[in-house]
C-alpha cells in the first residue's frame, strides 16, 4: 500500500508540474482572391500579428475570385467548428447569406476590406475608399498649385472601390477650378489593361500634367506608357496602395517611378487584434475605419525603414518562437523521461511484491489446474462420444426423411394410377373430367415437390453423389426441349434450340442436368406470355460450355435477381407459381458438377439463365465418374413431373348475355389459376362471378363493378389482400362491400392481422367449400338488414366502424341533397353525382346496395311523402304544393299521387279535414 501511495504522490506532483496551456482558438480566414500583392500583404500581416498570439490557429482559404467557391469554403470552415470567421467577400450580394448563416449560428464574423449587403456581422475592418480618392485629388491639386490637366485610370467598372475612389477624387478636384480631368480609362486593376486603356487616349497625354490611377499596379503601367511614347517625363503619376516589399508602391515611389501613392492599409493586423478582443470578451468597435496618408519623396525612405524594422522584428519573433518551441519539446521529453523513470521504479516495487505473492498462489493454482485437466479430458471423451452419436442420429434422420418421402411417393402413385384410369373412361370424364384433370395436375406438382425435397436434403448431408459420363450435349438438350414443345405450341411460343455445332461432347450427370434444364424451361414457359419466345443457346470456348435459356417474359427486378437462388425465395412475380426450391436445387446440382448457373434479367424485358459446364473430366474425382446409359422412358417420366402443371385448364366461360340475370355479383381475386377457375365454376350457378388474378386488377374491378361481395387471397402480386381490403373499406364507393380473405397462413396472430385490415371474414386454406358458401350467403343476407338500418329514422349511438361510418355519411349526404332540391323539377341524377363527387354508375350501384331502390324511385317517394306532409299540416292549394315538391303540372302530380296512395290530393285533403 505504501508503494501505491508513493506512486500516486509522484503522479500528482508530475501532473502539477505541467504548465497550463492557453486555450487554442481556431480562426477561419476566407480571402476572395489571394494572388495580387495587396492581398498577399494582407495575409502576411495576419500571420505576423497571429504570431504574437500563441493561442490562435489559422485556417486559410483562397476563393480565386469565385463567389460560389468562397461560399463552399466558408461552409466547410463552419463544419470544422471554427471559433471566429474573418472574410473578405468576393461579391456583396452572393456572400450575404453565408455570412448571415455564420452570424446566426453564434460564430463572430469580421468583414474585412469589403462589406456584404447585410448588417449581420460582428465587426468591420477596412479603409474608406472615398477619403483615399479625396486625399489623392487634394494632393495632386496642391502639387500642381491649383492648375493643370489630369487623366484618371479607374479600376473594375461597377466595383465599390472604383466608384468610391472616383467620387472622392472628383469631389476634391471640384474645389479647384483650375484643375481639369481631360481623360478617363478603365484598367480593371491590371497593369496590361491600364496600358491599353491609356494608349487609346494617348493624344491627350500632350496636354496632361498628372495621371491618377486607382492602384499602384495601373500607375506603374501609366509610367511605362509615358516613357515608351516619349511624353514629358515630368508628368506626375500617383497611385494607391503604397505596399512594402519588392514590386510594391513604396519601392516605386523610392525609385521615382511614381511621384506618390496613397496608403491603402490591408487591415490584416487590425483584423487579428479585433478577433482576439472578441474571443477574449474585451471591448471592441464594430466599425474599424483604417487611416491613410500620402507617401511621396519626402517620407518614403522613413516608411521603408519602418517596414524593414518591422520585418526584422517579426523575423526575431519567429526565431524566438522557434527556440521556445524547441525548448518546450526538450522540456516535455525530459518530463516524459522522468515520469517513465518514476513509474518504472514504482512498478518494479509493486511487481516484486506481486511476484512473491504469485509464487505462493501458483502452487495452489497448479493443484487446481491438474484437477481441471482431468475434468476437461473427461469432457473431451464425452464430446467424442456425443459426436459419434450425433453422426448416427444424423444418418438416422436422413434415412427417416428419405423413407418417409418414399412413403409419400407410394400413396401418390396409388392416387395417380387409378386417376389416370378414370380420366380414360368417357362416362366419368364427361361427368367430372375437369375436376379429375385438376387433381391429376396437382398430384404431379406434389410429386415434384417431394422429389426436390429428397434431393435437396441429400445435398445438405452430402449424400447425393454425381455420376458423370461423356454425352453429346446437343442431343441431350434437344431431347429435353422436345418434352416441352407440346405446351409451347399450344400457346404459340417460339421454343428453339440454337447451336453452331450438333456434336458437343461434355461430361455431366444426365439425371442431374436434366432436372436443372427441366426447371429452367418450366419457369420460362410459366412466365412467358402467349406468342412469346424461348431460345436455348449452346456455346463454348476453350475450356467451358454454356447453356443459355432466354425468354422475353415478364422478367424480374435486379433486387429479386440477387436472391433467386436463395433457399425458398419467391419473387413477387411468381409468388404462387412455385415453392422457391427449384432454382436453389438447380444451383446446388451445378455446384456438384463443378460448374455454375447465373441469371440476368430486367423487369418486363425477359430473363436469361446461363448454365456453365467445364470441358473434359479432370475436374471430377474418380468416384464421380461412371458410365451409365440413359433411356428415353426415364427422360419422359421425369419430364412429366415438370410439364404436368404447364397445361392450362379451359378458360373461364364468358357471361351469357341472354341468360337469366342473377341478383348478386361476386368478385374473386386469386392468382392461382386452378383455384380461381374452381371457385368461379362453383359459384357461377348462383351468382354473377367476376374474376381477377392480382390485387391491382382486383381493386379496379371492385371500383368498376361494385360487387355484392369480394373473396380475395392474402398473398397477391401487385397488392396484397390486406392492402386491397383496407383501400376498399376506406373508400366511400366500396366501403359497404363485405370482404372474405383466404390465406395459407393459419396462425392466430396472422388471422388477427387479417381482421385488423377490416375484412369481414378470414378463412385458412384448405377450406371447406360449403362453409365458404354459407359465409357468402350470410354476409350478403346481412347487407339486406343494413339497408333498412341505414334508411330508418333511428339514430345510431356509439362509434361506428370506419366502413359503416362512411356508408352512413353517404346516405345522409345523398338524402340531404335530394331534400334540398325537391322543389327543382329539373333536378337529376347528374346533379347528385356532381354534388357527391362520384360517377353516375357508382352512385346507382351504391344507392341500390344500401337503400334497395333506384335513385329515381327514391326521389319520387321523397316528393310524395313531403306532399303528403304538406297536405296534412299546411294550408296550401294543390297547385302550390305541386310546384313545392317539384312536379311540372297539377294533373301529373295528381296521377302519381293517386297511383301511390289510392286517391287524388284533393280527396286526401278532404278526408284529413273530416
Amino acid at each position: 500500500m505504501a508503494c501505491v501511495l508513493l506512486a500516486a504522490v509522484l503522479f500528482f506532483t508530475a501532473g502539477c508540474s505541467h504548465h497550463t496551456e492557453d486555450k487554442e482558438y481556431v480562426i477561419g480566414f476566407s480571402q476572395c482572391i489571394g494572388s495580387d500583392l495587396w492581398r498577399k500583404t494582407m495575409l502576411d500581416e495576419v500571420k505576423m500579428e497571429l504570431s504574437l498570439h500563441p493561442g490562435g490557429r489559422l485556417i486559410y482559404a483562397d476563393a480565386d475570385g469565385n463567389s460560389k467557391v468562397q461560399i463552399k469554403q466558408v461552409r466547410k470552415m463552419l463544419d470544422d467548428k471554427i471559433d471566429i470567421l474573418i472574410i473578405s467577400p468576393n461579391e456583396a450580394q452572393p456572400l450575404t447569406s453565408v455570412v448571415e448563416e455564420a452570424y446566426n449560428k453564434g460564430i463572430p464574423v469580421i468583414v474585412i476590406d469589403r462589406k456584404t449587403s447585410s448588417d449581420l456581422y460582428t465587426a468591420y475592418v477596412g479603409a474608406d475608399n472615398y477619403q483615399i480618392g479625396r486625399m489623392a485629388g487634394q494632393y495632386l491639386a496642391s502639387s500642381l498649385k491649383g492648375k493643370g490637366n489630369l487623366i484618371e485610370i479607374m479600376g473594375l467598372p461597377g466595383s465599390s472601390p472604383t466608384i468610391e475612389r472616383h467620387r472622392g477624387f472628383n469631389d476634391a478636384i471640384k474645389k479647384f477650378p483650375g484643375i481639369h480631368i481631360i481623360g478617363q480609362a478603365y484598367g480593371d486593376w491590371l497593369k496590361e489593361n491600364a496600358e491599353s486603356g491609356l494608349k487609346k487616349i494617348a493624344p491627350v497625354l500632350h496636354q496632361t500634367n498628372a495621371v491618377f490611377a486607382h492602384n499602384d499596379v495601373m500607375a506603374s503601367g501609366a509610367r511605362e506608357v509615358i516613357e515608351k511614347l516619349h511624353f514629358d517625363p515630368n508628368i506626375k503619376v500617383v497611385g494607391i496602395d503604397a505596399l512594402p516589399g519588392n514590386g510594391g508602391g513604396l519601392q516605386m515611389v523610392a525609385s521615382g517611378k511614381l511621384n506618390a501613392s496613397m496608403v491603402y492599409p490591408t487591415g490584416g493586423k487590425e483584423a487579428i487584434v479585433t478577433a482576439f478582443n472578441i474571443l477574449n470578451k474585451h471591448s471592441f468597435s464594430k466599425e474599424n475605419i483604417l487611416q491613410s496618408l500620402v507617401i511621396d519623396s519626402s517620407n518614403v525612405q522613413l516608411m521603408k525603414l519602418q517596414w524593414n524594422k518591422v520585418s526584422s522584428q517579426q523575423a526575431d519573433i519567429e526565431r524566438q518562437q522557434a527556440l521556445l518551441k524547441e525548448q518546450k519539446e526538450v522540456y516535455d521529453n525530459q518530463q516524459l523521461v522522468l515520469n517513465v523513470t518514476v513509474i518504472t521504479l514504482v512498478l518494479a516495487v509493486v511487481f516484486g511484491g506481486l511476484a512473491f505473492y504469485s509464487l505462493l498462489e501458483n502452487r495452489k493454482i497448479n493443484k487446481s489446474l491438474e484437477h481441471k485437466n482431468l475434468e476437461i479430458l473427461k469432457q473431451r471423451n464425452q464430446l467424442i462420444e456425443m459426436s459419434a452419436k450425433a453422426e448416427v442420429a444424423t444418418e438416422a434422420k436422413l434415412n427417416f426423411f428419405t423413407n418417409i418421402s418414399h412413403e409419400f411417393r407410394t400413396p401418390l402413385t396409388l392416387i395417380l394410377s387409378p386417376l389416370e384410369d378414370l380420366i380414360q373412361q368417357e362416362k366419368i370424364k364427361t361427368i367430372a373430367g375437369k375436376n379429375l384433370k385438376l387433381i391429376h395436375k396437382n398430384v404431379y406438382r406434389l410429386l415434384r415437390l417431394v422429389n426436390q425435397l429428397i434431393e435437396y436434403r441429400k445435398i445438405e448431408y452430402e449424400k447425393l453423389q454425381i455420376s458423370a459420363s461423356p454425352n453429346n450435349l446437343y442431343e441431350f438438350v434437344k431431347d429435353v426441349i422436345d418434352s416441352f414443345r407440346h405446351n409451347a405450341s399450344k400457346r404459340n411460343i417460339d421454343l428453339r434450340l440454337i447451336s453452331e455445332e450438333q456434336q458437343i461432347e461434355a461430361w455431366f450427370d444426365e439425371n442431374m442436368l436434366d432436372k436443372v434444364l427441366f426447371n429452367l424451361l418450366s419457369n420460362a414457359l410459366k412466365f412467358t406470355n402467349d406468342n412469346g419466345r424461348i431460345h436455348i443457346r449452346l456455346e463454348q470456348n476453350s475450356d467451358r460450355i454454356f447453356i443459355s435459356v432466354q425468354d422475353n417474359g415478364i422478367g424480374i427486378s435486379e433486387e429479386e435477381a440477387r436472391h433467386v437462388f436463395d433457399h425458398f425465395y419467391q419473387a413477387d412475380t411468381n409468388s404462387t407459381k412455385g415453392s422457391g426450391l427449384g432454382l436453389s436445387l438447380s444451383k446446388e446440382l451445378m455446384l456438384l458438377h463443378h460448374g455454375d448457373i447465373e441469371v440476368n434479367s430486367k423487369k418486363w424485358q425477359g430473363t436469361t439463365f446461363r448454365v456453365t459446364l467445364l470441358k473434359g473430366k479432370n475436374h471430377f474425382r474418380p468416384e464421380e465418374i461412371r458410365r451409365k446409359e440413359r433411356t428415353e422412358e426415364e427422360l419422359y417420366e421425369r419430364a412429366r413431373v415438370y410439364t404436368a402443371d404447364l397445361d392450362e385448364p379451359a378458360d373461364i366461360k364468358p357471361v351469357d348475355a341472354f341468360g337469366a340475370i342473377k341478383e348478386h355479383t361476386l368478385l374473386i381475386v386469386e392468382d392461382n389459376s386452378d383455384l380461381l377457375r374452381y371457385l368461379h365454376d362453383k359459384f357461377s350457378d348462383s351468382v354473377e362471378v367476376v374474376t381477377s388474378s392480382n390485387g391491382t386488377e382486383g381493386l379496379g374491378a371492385a371500383y368498376e363493378q361494385v360487387p355484392d361481395l369480394i373473396i380475395s387471397d392474402v398473398v397477391l402480386p401487385g397488392m396484397s389482400g390486406r392492402e386491397l381490403a383496407q383501400k376498399l373499406k376506406s373508400d366511400i364507393r366500396t366501403s359497404h362491400i363485405p370482404i372474405i380473405l383466404l390465406t395459407a397462413k393459419g396462425s392466430v396472430e396472422q388471422q388477427i392481422t387479417g381482421m385488423e385490415s377490416m375484412a369481414d371474414a378470414y378463412m385458412v386454406k384448405p377450406f371447406n367449400f360449403d362453409y365458404l358458401m354459407a359465409s357468402v350467403k350470410n354476409l350478403i343476407g346481412n347487407r339486406v338488414l343494413l339497408k333498412s338500418h341505414y334508411t330508418s329514422d333511428i339514430s345510431i349511438t356509439g362509434k361506428l366502424p370506419v366502413s359503416k361510418s362512411l356508408d352512413k355519411k353517404f346516405v345522409n349526404d345523398f338524402a340531404g341533397i335530394v331534400e334540398q332540391n325537391l322543389a327543382n323539377e329539373n333536378f337529376s341524377v347528374d346533379d347528385i353525382c356532381k354534388a357527391i363527387g362520384v360517377s353516375r354508375v357508382q352512385v346507382y350501384r351504391k344507392v341500390k346496395a344500401l337503400l334497395g331502390c333506384s335513385i329515381t324511385d327514391y326521389i319520387l317517394n321523397r316528393r310524395l311523402k313531403k306532399a303528403k306532409y304538406i297536405l296534412i299540416n299546411e294550408n296550401y292549394s294543390i297547385s302550390e304544393i305541386t310546384y313545392m315538391v317539384g312536379f311540372s303540372t297539377p294533373n301529373y302530380f295528381a296521377t302519381v299521387f293517386k297511383a301511390k296512395y289510392g286517391c287524388t290530393p284533393s280527396e286526401f285533403k278532404r278526408n284529413q279535414a273530416c
